[in-house]
């Protein structure tokens, strides 16, 4: 079986990081660190041997600093079973295989240690990819990928699933930052590393009316009353635990020994189908 095409051009992906470094915007980067301390609070765990995957480890070794800072590449440096934490910070919607990303986390963690995870989600970014969208078929009469193409949630989910993680859960927090004008956006996002890229990028420039109109369009389209201009950012969180014997389990069906009724302390009621018959 052939191998799929890569999704990131790895070397653009390390140059844009290091450009953003000359005057870093990170503050998604901040947004995600403190949401992640916060959950970690929750768990109620000392972790002694925590390891995080980024593409910024100044940021997340200041962030984290008793952590381990591991690049994000498609072979992460992890060892089997070294870690009680896993941090996936940021980098997995860069990724080729992301259900790899995952088995390779889980497989780094003992048993029932913690993998944390953050990426930009689907809804990120929407009002840019359609007005460079329509400003690319208005001038050229073709379109060619510019913007990421990001998960949903639910896709997520799944994931983590099929990497082997015991109790997934995927969740998303959705907020707008506001800009001067498209153009502020499109700078504040090289600084943060985010630009292009796609491994199917076209190599060319873009048209020198490209950007002027994407953002006239974006403008025209979303612009509030002091004529600043909305972002969407969706960042999704994901949880899951490297499988114990000592974790909860379900009951198998039909294992109940407690009817709900009697845990709800009422009556419990029948009821009947479109046919009239009564069903317990």
């Amino acid at each position: 079986m052939s191998r799929p095409p890569d999704l990131t051009d790895r070397p653009a992906l390390i140059r844009a990081r290091a450009r953003a470094l000359r005057a870093p915007a990170l503050f998604l980067h901040e947004t995600a660190a403190d949401e992640i301390q916060e959950r970690l609070k929750e768990v109620n765990r000392t972790f002694t041997a925590p390891a995080i995957i980024s593409g910024f480890p100044d940021f997340w070794g200041a962030a984290f600093p008793q952590a381990r800072q591991v690049a994000d590449t498609d072979i992460l440096t992890l060892d089997e079973g070294a870690h009680d934490l896993v941090i996936h910070a940021l980098g997995l919607h860069w990724a080729n295989d992301p259900v790899g990303q995952l088995v390779q986390c889980r497989r780094a963690l003992k048993p029932d240690g913690l993998f944390l995870g953050v990426l930009f989600g689907g809804r990120s970014l929407h009002e840019l990819r359609s007005a460079l969208a329509e400003a690319e078929v208005a001038l050229t009469g073709g379109l060619s990928p510019r913007v990421l193409p990001m998960a949903e949630i639910r896709d997520l989910g799944a994931l983590l699933q099929r990497a082997g993680f015991a109790l997934p859960v995927a969740d998303s927090v959705v907020f707008k930052v506001s800009y001067q004008t498209p153009l502020h956006l499109m700078a504040e996002l090289r600084a943060m590393g985010e630009t292009n890229a796609l491994a199917t990028r076209h190599r060319a420039p873009a048209p020198r009316a490209l950007f002027p109109e994407a953002a006239r369009r974006y403008a025209q389209a979303h612009a509030g009353p002091d004529g600043r201009i909305p972002a969407t950012a969706e960042m999704i969180y994901l949880t899951g635990w490297a499988p114990s014997e000592t974790q909860q389990k379900p009951l198998r069906p039909g294992a109940a020994r407690t009817r709900l009724a009697a845990a709800l302390g009422t009556v419990e009621q029948g009821f009947s189908d479109q046919k009239g018959r009564g069903i317990d």
